[in-house]
């Protein structure tokens, strides 16, 4: 049986290079996002063994807690963009006191639409490194921000 063209197109994997990223509702340009990890502790039970039916404690191990996701987000420093979007975000942290964001990674097919998203909730600023500095290159000057958040949905558009 064969395909038709919009069944090709929908079958066929989306490129990963065709994204958007929104934070608190603001789109923003990043070079590289990654990190979008959906990730479970797991803990394990040991009990003793009824009516003798094995040597030894049976050990079975269960999913727990969620884990904290860990975002890494690239951008090419712009002049008088990028310290208002991420140097500004991550200076106004004070101990106990953080404005968290929810962000969105939504990958887009050939037109621009969004096919499916990942929604960062609750997301804060951990870390922010400069980019590196070598006299002979000629590479975008790249600055990295480091995010916690309390979880990562997926949703599809």
């Amino acid at each position: 049986m064969a395909l038709t063209k919009s069944e090709i197109v929908t079958a066929y994997p989306l490129p990963s290079y065709n994204y958007r990223v929104e934070i608190a509702g603001s789109a923003v340009g990043f070079s590289e996002v990654s990190g979008l990890s959906i990730k479970r502790e797991t803990t394990t039970y040991k009990e003793s063994p009824v009516g003798g039916a094995s040597p030894g404690p049976v050990v079975m191990n269960m999913p727990a807690q969620r884990a904290a996701p860990t975002l890494t987000l690239k951008k090419g420093i712009v002049k008088k963009a990028s310290v208002a979007t991420l140097y500004a975000w991550i200076s106004a942290i004070q101990v106990n006191q953080v404005e968290k964001k929810d962000i969105y990674v939504r990958l887009c097919d050939e037109k621009g639409d969004a096919v499916i998203s990942w929604k960062v909730q609750n997301a804060f600023p951990t870390r922010l490194d400069a980019p590196a500095f070598t006299a002979t290159s000629n590479e975008a000057a790249i600055e990295s921000m480091e995010l916690m958040a309390d979880a990562i949905l997926i949703e599809e558009a």
